[in-house]
């Protein structure tokens, strides 16, 4: 048997690879992304830029022994130094580059024009906690009116019905989904400083990590039955097994943030390692093969 095939395609992007960061800590700065790129990642998702640069608490990120939980917002920097610096940085790279924007129509008109001329496709983050599908369907058609790109949007795991709200986003306009993002908001305490381990007003923040793993797979399994988009699974993911149950859920990618946090960017390079062995293993001669194989 021929060594498999890991290639995917996505919404027309055709990756090497099908592992990419979140969008978040880990592609903040040209530095950063090019640490990621170096581990061979099929594309990367820039951390998300917005009209105005952030003003996150601190500490924003604590360790838990089931994952994370971060108080992040979108990026520090602002979006100037981002579209004159940080975007032909990462653009030099030599990988598809995902560029992450937020989050109401208004604002995605005024960014996609200045980050366009370095952008492969773009990602809209959404943290949409409401029951109205509609901004979804809105931020989609925003964005599909300013450009021709692919535009993937990212799903909140809070909405009370998934699936009505990838069909919302699927008839604004939109490429492809995102599944999902953290799960939240949580809190955790130090006992001895008698304080909560984050920053900010109450010190609550967002669970990413092996905790929320069985929900995002949940979510990829009923969103990618639901629409004819393709789906970036995103939650948990650490191992080459991890890609393949996601790939098995519906997922056409995949996308890494708390592992790679927890255990090192390596994390990326040692599951391209495995995957092809692990596809072998399964009698698999293309990854592609395997999405929504579960469906029935």
């Amino acid at each position: 048997m021929r060594v498999p095939d890991i290639s995917v395609e996505v919404a027309g992007l055709a990756l090497a690879n099908p592992l990419m960061p979140a969008a978040g800590p880990l592609t903040s700065s040209p530095k950063a992304a090019e640490r990621i790129a170096a581990t061979g990642v099929g594309a990367i998702v820039a951390k998300t830029i917005s009209v105005a640069a952030a003003e996150v608490p601190h500490p924003n990120i604590a360790r838990l022994p089931y994952g994370l939980l971060n108080c992040e917002l979108w990026s520090e920097d602002p979006p100037e130094r981002w579209f004159s610096e940080y975007l032909p940085a990462f653009k030099a790279l030599g990988r598809p580059l995902i560029v992450s924007l937020g989050y109401k129509p208004d604002e995605v008109r005024e960014l996609i024009p200045k980050a366009e001329p370095f952008a492969d496709a773009f990602e809209l983050s959404t943290h949409y906690v409401g029951t109205d599908p509609r901004p979804l369907y809105e931020i989609a058609k925003a964005a599909k009116e300013t450009t021709e790109k692919p535009v993937f949007i990212k799903l909140s795991p809070h909405v009370p019905n998934i699936e009505e709200f990838a069909r919302a986003a699927e008839e604004g306009g939109a490429d492809g989904l995102v599944a999902i993002n953290s799960l939240g908001p949580g809190l955790a305490i130090d006992i001895r400083r008698r304080k909560p381990l984050l920053g900010g007003e109450h010190g609550y923040g967002w669970l990413s990590g092996p905790a929320i793993k069985p929900i995002a797979l949940r979510a990829v399994y009923d969103v990618s039955r639901t629409v004819e988009i393709p789906v970036i699974g995103v939650g948990g993911i650490a191992s080459a097994e991890d890609v393949v149950e996601f790939f098995m859920a519906g997922a056409s990618a995949v996308q890494i943030l708390s592992a790679a946090i927890l255990e090192g960017v390596k994390v990326f390079s040692e599951i391209l390692k495995e995957l092809p062995n692990l596809l072998s293993e399964l009698g698999v001669e293309s990854l592609r093969d395997l999405v929504g194989v579960v469906h029935g």
